[in-house]
């Protein structure tokens, strides 16, 4: 599976962005996806992430309620709707596919996903 991330930006704070993911691989419906976020000399975050057909839904408590992840399995995408962005939401932006239909260990633990984008920065001001 390879991941393309588009729709980073600077943004004023207050403002939104939306996020997308385009995978490409016949695996993408069967994998449990996720968004993760860093920033230089942090370890990298979990953000949201997804299950296989978009029913189960699970958020950091730093986004719950003002980001929203989804996903087009027709169109092998996933999306991060972010909105409220405040400026400690600056950082470059990941997606990750479990390459599973369940992660273990926790959605939020990177270890859990095996493929990576090469990110999309976001800069909040």
């Amino acid at each position: 599976v390879q991941l393309v991330e588009s729709g980073g930006g600077a943004v004023q704070a207050g403002g939104s962005l939306r996020l997308s993911c385009a995978a490409s691989g016949a695996s993408f419906s069967s994998s449990y996806m996720g968004w993760f976020r860093q920033v230089p000399g942090k370890e990298r975050e979990g953000v949201a992430g997804i299950s296989t057909g978009g029913g189960s839904v699970a958020y950091a408590d730093f986004v719950k309620g003002r980001f929203t992840i989804s996903r087009d399995n027709a169109k092998n995408t996933v999306y991060l709707q972010m909105n409220s962005l405040k400026p400690e939401d600056t950082a470059m932006y990941y997606c990750a596919a479990a390459g599973l239909r369940y992660v273990s260990g926790g959605w939020y633990r990177p270890t859990a996903y095996r493929y990576w984008g090469q990110g999309t920065q976001v800069t909040v001001s």
